[in-house]
Parts: structure tokens; C-alpha cells; sequence
């Protein structure tokens, strides 16, 4: 299938006010602004930018339908980061987001534990690091691109953007596997949070009450 190369320049944005995108944004805004009936998105972090927030909002307007894979409060390695969503998750929610939050102990551990039988030993915690995107079960994006503000307008980001219908539902059944309910909470009918410890839960809450999103 066709594939193209996504790669940002060093230096992509000079600008202070970190609003300045690059060319890996605006290839993803392209590709997902096309998308006809459904977008499936895996991502350690999601912070949308208000840029993405309009798009993805004329997106639902026309029936098309956004299931995100993300880590949970539980799982996730960056609090910052999660500050971020913490305070856009209701609103996405309400725009119409279906949004899957990982879970620190799924059971499809027991299929990687299977290959790694040392690490039962210490009961690691499982996080979500991959980066990837599946436009129509059609177009598919695997790259380092993680949809947040510094994704978008700040980190040199790279990845390759291809339509390939075999890989790209390839891709999206292991993303569904993932949301699966005993892998992922489904964040519209649980309270995710409540699963991680009172002490992240609060660290969470300060950094969510600070002016940190161009940042994130």
C-alpha cells in the first residue's frame, strides 16, 4: 500500500507560545480530518490540543466515532501528563469520546508474563507506550506522535502514515484487545481512578489545578 514518512524538522517551533504545530501535525490533521466513519487511537497521554478538539468535534458531528486507548491513573508513569487529561476528560466524555483507560494489571499480562517468567516474580505494573492510529479501518499511524501539546507543537516527532486495510485492522483488533473490559476500564461507566492510591490520586489533583497544559 501507499506509505509516506512522517519526520518534523530540529527546531520545529522558535515560537514561545508553543502554538507553532510542525509537519507531523499537520499530516495527522490531514489524515484524521478525512476519516469517514471511525478513528481508534492508542496513546500513553491525552491531552488534545484545542486545534484537535475542533476537529474531533465536527468529526462526532458527522457520525464518525473516537475510541481512545489510554492509561489509567493506575497504570500511568507521567502524573503531568495525566493532569492534562484529568482536566479534559469530562469534556470529552460529553463531546462524545469513548475512551478506554488501561488497566495496571490486565489480564493480557498473563500472555506476556508467559515469555518473561522472571518478571512474575516482581508484579510489574503494565502501561500503554504505544503511539498508534487507525483512520476508517483503512489508514493506519505507528510513530512516536503521542497526542498531547508537545506532540504537536514542540518534540521533533516522527512516523510512518500508510493505507494498507490488512496491517491497519491488524492494528486496530490489538488496540479493541486492549479495551477489552478486562484489560481497560471504560472511563464513561467507571471511576478509574478510584484503583490508584490515594497519595497519586492527590498529586494528580494538585498538578491538575496548575497552568501546565501548553507544556504538556
Amino acid at each position: 500500500g501507499e506509505a509516506t514518512f512522517i519526520s518534523d524538522p530540529p527546531g520545529k517551533n522558535t515560537s514561545d507560545t508553543l502554538k507553532g504545530g510542525g509537519t507531523s501535525t499537520a499530516a495527522l490533521i490531514s489524515a484524521v480530518s478525512n476519516a469517514k466513519t471511525s478513528v481508534v487511537i492508542q496513546s500513553p497521554y491525552l491531552v488534545l490540543p484545542q486545534c484537535a478538539e475542533t476537529i474531533f468535534q465536527e468529526l462526532i458531528k458527522h457520525n464518525v466515532t473516537i475510541r481512545v486507548n489510554t492509561n489509567s491513573l493506575a497504570s500511568t508513569d507521567n502524573l503531568m501528563a495525566f493532569s492534562g487529561y484529568l482536566n479534559q476528560r469530562d469534556s470529552l466524555l460529553d463531546m462524545g469520546f469513548e475512551i478506554f483507560e488501561f488497566k495496571p494489571h490486565p489480564a493480557i499480562q498473563q500472555q506476556l508474563l508467559e515469555r518473561y517468567p522472571k518478571l512474575q516474580q516482581r508484579a510489574p505494573i503494565f502501561a500503554i507506550h504505544a503511539k498508534s492510529m487507525v483512520i476508517d479501518s483503512d489508514t493506519l499511524f505507528v510513530g512516536t506522535f503521542n497526542f498531547d501539546p508537545r506532540s504537536a507543537h514542540l518534540n521533533t516527532e516522527i512516523g510512518v502514515l500508510l493505507t494498507n486495510n490488512y496491517l491497519a485492522q491488524q492494528v486496530e483488533q490489538a488496540i479493541e484487545t486492549d479495551m477489552r473490559p478486562e484489560n481497560s476500564w471504560n472511563a464513561r461507566s467507571n471511576n478509574a481512578d478510584a484503583h490508584a492510591g490515594w497519595f497519586k490520586r492527590f498529586k494528580a489533583f494538585l498538578l491538575s489545578l496548575l497552568p501546565l497544559e501548553p507544556l504538556l
